[in-house]
């Protein structure tokens, strides 16, 4: 049972990785479809998505401050949400939507419940008691 959270973790954790490098990896597209969708400030704001999913993705997966680290992710996830999946006219971006909405309910559960066992936070509050 102590890996059930560190599981979690690492499949919240995923996809912010996968996007924040695919991020990296075309920065020029990134910034055209923000420019497409007009976000003000493309190149700003490209940076800024970056940080948020990787730091936030890292101290998820790491436990490590995993509250603010959620809470990063979550400010990240609701623009993102309403700005690219609001489309409800097409299917695609409703499951998009409804994705992007049950992993903020795992982010939220996540701050509820803390990151388990095996994690940082808690190798960190343990050192604290003695």
């Amino acid at each position: 049972m102590e890996l059930i959270p560190l599981i979690a973790r690492i499949c919240l954790a995923a996809i912010f990785l996968w996007s924040g490098f695919g991020k990296l990896q075309d920065p020029a597209g990134t910034q055209q479809l923000m420019a497409s969708m007009s976000i003000p400030f493309p190149p700003l704001m490209l940076v800024g998505s970056i940080l948020f999913e990787l730091v936030g993705a890292l101290s998820v997966l790491l436990g490590y401050k995993t509250r603010w680290g959620a809470i990063a992710l979550i400010i990240f996830m609701i623009p993102t949400t309403l700005i690219f999946h609001a489309n409800f006219g097409d299917r695609m971006q409703v499951t998009q939507f409804l994705k992007n909405l049950a992993i903020i309910g795992g982010l939220l559960m996540l701050i509820y419940a803390g990151p388990g066992r095996l994690s940082l936070d808690l190798r960190t509050a343990s050192r604290k008691r003695w």
